[in-house]
């Protein structure tokens, strides 16, 4: 029967933790809650010792109408009730394939993983709506098995549940994982170019296509052209899609 155990694999048990492990956590809940405070996106932090959250923030993006205290206490029955069916299994499979990459990592290397992958929340209206999840540690122990793990949640920019990718940091390296073929490939990072990334930090700052052109001394036609190569590179729709995406991502 699938339960709240099923999220915590086996390859990822957590017991037996020294005093020099528990002290480097004194008082960091304090750095979560201010990283928190800066940014647009839903924070928790899941403690897979005690299989359930340290920490919750007060975005109502990943809260489903509910309190931060309420998702905290609920702990990983809070997807069962949130998620849809198909998707829980899309999460218990992420966990597994996830983990089994994992351990082929060297022990000093593994707090410069981040798995990324998108699944569907069900609001409190009833409706669903496809969110993006970034999990990576931030405590290990001994033995290098993830102790405690930082959750950012956003506004997903695809249009379906999955995307699994794993990046590594400052490496370019990434893995995307091909759900049909049931297996991980290498891909190369993406990358923009310089006008691309003009363009997105225009847009940021809310110019239209002609101020971005007059900006950087081209026509609104090659505007154009060059936001059209971006969201094809991206795989998105329109600006507003490109420029989440080009943030979650750290492109510019």
């Amino acid at each position: 029967m699938t339960n709240v155990n099923s999220f915590f694999n086996s390859k990822n048990t957590v017991n037996n933790l020294t005093e020099d492990i528990l002290d480097q956590t004194k008082n960091y809940i304090e750095a979560i809650k201010a990283f928190s405070r800066t940014t647009y996106s839903s924070i928790y932090v899941i403690d897979y010792e005690k299989k359930g959250f340290d920490y919750v923030s007060d975005n109502p993006l990943f809260l489903c109408g509910l309190t931060p205290n309420e998702v905290k206490e609920m702990g990983y029955e809070f997807y069962f009730k949130h998620v849809p069916p198909e998707d829980i299994d899309l999460l218990l499979k992420i966990n597994t394939i996830g983990f089994d990459l994992y351990e082929t990592k060297p022990l000093e290397e593994r707090k410069d993983y981040t798995i990324s992958y998108d699944f569907l929340l069900k609001t409190e209206e009833g409706k669903s709506i496809l969110i993006n999840q970034k999990l990576t540690p931030i405590f290990l122990n001994e033995e290098g098995k993830v102790w405690k793990a930082l959750c950012v949640v956003s506004l997903s920019t695809k249009l379906n549940s999955g995307n699994i990718t794993v990046y590594k940091k400052g490496k370019g390296i990434v893995y995307k994982y091909d759900l049909e073929g049931d297996y991980w490939k290498t891909i190369e990072e993406i990358k923009l170019t310089n006008r691309e990334k003009e363009i997105i930090q225009y847009s940021i700052r809310g110019y239209a296509i002609k101020e971005i052109a007059e900006k950087i001394f081209v026509s609104p036609d090659t505007v154009k052209f060059h936001r059209k190569k971006l969201f094809e590179k991206l795989d998105v729709a329109n600006i507003s899609e490109a420029v989440r995406y080009a943030t979650n991502n750290k492109l510019v």
